[in-house]
């Protein structure tokens, strides 16, 4: 299991839980923020930094943000619009920066308010 982050992320990207995350799995997309499944340690320092309440702990993800759970391990290995390959496991955010993509889930939302 793992740690989501859902859809009030979306044009949002406080990045304040990129801050607290002790591991460097939380990725910047182009609207939201990613974690990447296989990177986090479920330690859940993210979840209560949050100001608009995105991250969930996957067992406790609301029955309308379920999607976001496949949807963030995509953005690792789906090959995504104007890259050539899956990101895969980087090994951390912090030496790839913002990325100026996103999964098509996200990429297809109309424009969130803030």
């Amino acid at each position: 299991m793992t740690y989501v982050i859902g859809q009030p992320c979306v044009d949002v990207k406080d990045r304040a839980c990129v801050e607290e995350c002790p591991v460097d799995c939380i990725y910047e997309g182009g609207r939201m923020l990613y974690i990447h499944p296989d990177e986090c340690v479920d330690c859940g320092a993210c979840e209560p930094v949050c100001p608009v309440e995105a991250i969930y702990y996957e067992d406790d993800l609301p029955a309308s943000l379920q999607p976001y759970a496949e949807d963030n391990a995509k953005f690792f290995t789906d090959t995504l619009p104007g890259c050539e390959e899956p990101l895969g496991s980087p090994g951390g955010a912090a030496k790839l920066g913002a990325l100026d993509v996103d999964t098509d889930m996200v990429a297809a939302l109309p424009p969130q308010d803030s």
